[in-house]
């Protein structure tokens, strides 16, 4: 899978993994219906204890983007689009939000702030071959 944990944040791990699978919902790289790696599966490929995935999943399901198919595994919901894209726009929203507040703090006015941000913004999408 595509998934990138760093143990490092101080972020849980398995809400890093929570929020990364709503991510991958929201922009298609998962897709209702599809199947996602069996705990033991994904915690080997992540280097993780099976206990930080099997709470991820309990957390999705309970969020419902991941369902149970009896005797086969899990599978994305295929309703779950709608709630991963508001839970992405409350991520970066948040993430955001973070980011303001330290710049605000560090003396940037609004203007620094925009620059800043405009800039690398541009590298991104440029990078990326995305367009605006």
């Amino acid at each position: 899978m595509f998934f990138s944990i760093d143990p490092s944040d101080e972020v849980p791990i398995y809400e890093q993994l929570v929020r990364q699978v709503k991510l991958a919902v929201a922009d298609g790289t998962l897709v209702g219906g599809q199947m996602v790696p069996s705990v033991r599966q994904l915690a080997a490929d992540l280097a993780i204890n099976p206990n930080t995935i099997a709470r991820a999943y309990t957390q999705l399901q309970a969020d419902l983007v991941l369902e149970p198919l009896r005797g086969r595994g899990l599978t994305v919901r295929r309703d779950a689009v709608s709630r991963c894209t508001k839970a992405r726009n409350t991520i970066v929203g948040d993430a955001l939000c973070r980011v303001l507040d330290d710049a605000i703090a560090g003396g940037m006015s609004a203007d620094d702030i925009r620059e800043q941000f405009e800039s690398e913004l541009a590298k991104r999408v440029s990078n990326n071959g995305a367009s605006s």
